[in-house]
């Protein structure tokens, strides 16, 4: 039977221990004192966990990399029963962890996170002595959509020691990874971002016990082929917060305050108010596209009610216009996402000047073909196609945090500033 841990990686320790409690009450195994929780408050709170939990499995995910001796001594005695070291730690460090281990009776195991090959990382910590290895795919690597499984399978083909497994699990992909030979299933953002953390374990318990994946509608990663399914949850706000407060457009609002757009770009370039290259560039669309127009950000209108017709006739997802359209009775009413700087009654003429496909400048940024674009009642937000991807993901875990943060605040009947400890965290000096 595999063990269930929960990685507390919170910063303040009461968030931490609501998370715990309410884990344990769905059937969590071990307790993991994350790293950023231990780096921000120390080995006391490894003691708290200790004091509230007597009969849990206590983890001190320290990813030790030097003086392995002193920081096994600190973890044992604040209360662990395990702490780690990293794989790429020297032989010197893994064995001091080792033998500090055995002389202060804490369980010694090598975390395998950022290895070049982690069956090779894996068998060289068994030979030094390790009592468990776990196989890491770390936060910055699941936001480029990756998973864990196939190194899961090799190491567990390369030792007879414990393996543990984290890296974005959930309750849909818990049963895979006991498939592939892990012991212990390392649960983080599943359990530490749910409303109801008591519920989510259930459900990864039940998945790990039945071998049965359970449904979860969020804490999952998009790679290329999903992006849009991914996108579709999240809101501009989320993405600009994922993306290091990455503006929107510019001046660039909807016609619809409810409006949801999701799509590829299709680019275009025109002369202010000349509708030839926008209405031509509908019928070069693919079913979703957004088309995003460069016009001048100024009149006259190069986009109304007839081309929304067409627009809808060929299933986009929405128009983006830095520039004027007109006609937005009619627009409301047909329901297409669109997005304008301006809007006006009068229209330009058809003289077919610009181009379909370019990189073109809306709301003072570079667009190309085949970026994403998202649009809501906040703005528009632009995501290169290098980058979609990460993004999207970094735009998922915003919303995940921020669902935590909305049930703590509703089940306490207190603010964000008190959730947050946000005087704690305010920048001195």
């Amino acid at each position: 039977m595999a063990f269930l841990q929960v990685a507390l990686d919170f910063v303040d320790t009461g968030r931490a221990m609501k998370c715990a409690r309410e884990a344990v009450a769905g059937g969590a195994d071990w307790l993991e004192a994350g790293t950023p929780l231990i780096k921000s408050e120390g080995v006391a709170v490894i003691r708290a966990l200790r004091e509230e939990f007597p009969d849990r499995h206590i983890v001190a995910d320290l990813k030790t990399m030097d003086a392995g001796r002193g920081e096994m001594e600190m973890a044992s005695k604040a209360g662990a029963n395990s702490a780690s070291v990293l794989g790429v730690a020297s032989d010197a460090t893994i064995s001091e962890c080792v033998s500090a281990g055995r002389n202060f009776g804490i369980e010694v195991e090598v975390d395998l996170i950022g290895s070049a090959d982690y069956a090779a990382a894996a068998s060289r910590a068994e030979k030094l002595g390790a009592h468990a290895v776990a196989v890491h795919l770390g936060i910055d690597d699941q936001m480029h959509g990756k998973d864990p499984f196939e190194a899961l399978r090799q190491v567990r083909l390369a030792v007879g020691i414990r393996v543990s497994c984290a890296g974005g699990l959930n309750s849909e992909t818990a049963a895979e990874a006991v498939k592939a030979g892990a012991d212990v299933l390392v649960i983080g953002g599943a359990l530490t971002k749910s409303p109801d953390a008591t519920r989510a374990a259930k459900d990864i318990k039940r998945a790990m016990e039945t071998g049965k994946a359970v449904a979860s509608e969020h804490f999952k990663r998009a790679g290329p082929g999903n992006i849009r399914e991914l996108l579709a949850k999240v809101s501009t706000p989320n993405i600009s917060d994922g993306a290091h407060r990455r503006p929107c457009l510019e001046g660039i609002r909807p016609l619809l305050p409810d409006a949801r757009m999701v799509g590829p770009a299709l680019t275009v370039r025109s002369a202010p108010g000349d509708w030839a290259k926008p209405v031509e560039a509908i019928d070069r669309a693919s079913e979703g596209d957004v088309l995003v127009v460069e016009a001048g950000g100024v009149g006259p209108a190069l986009w109304g009610e007839l081309a929304t017709h067409s627009a809808i006739q060929r299933k986009l997802a929405g128009v983006v216009v830095d520039g004027a359209v007109r006609d937005t009775p009619e627009i409301r009413a047909l329901g297409l996402p669109v997005f304008a700087r301006l809007q006006c009654s009068h229209a330009g003429e058809p003289k077919g000047f610009g181009e379909i496909g370019p990189t073109v400048k809306v709301g003072g940024q570079e667009v190309s073909s085949g970026d994403w674009v998202v649009g809501d009642g906040d703005g528009v937000m632009v995501l290169p196609r290098a980058e979609a991807v990460e993004m999207a993901n970094h735009a998922a875990d915003c919303l995940e945090k921020e669902n935590r943060i909305r049930g703590e605040i509703t089940a306490g009947n207190t603010t964000l500033a008190m959730v947050t400890h946000l005087l704690k965290w305010e920048k001195k000096g």
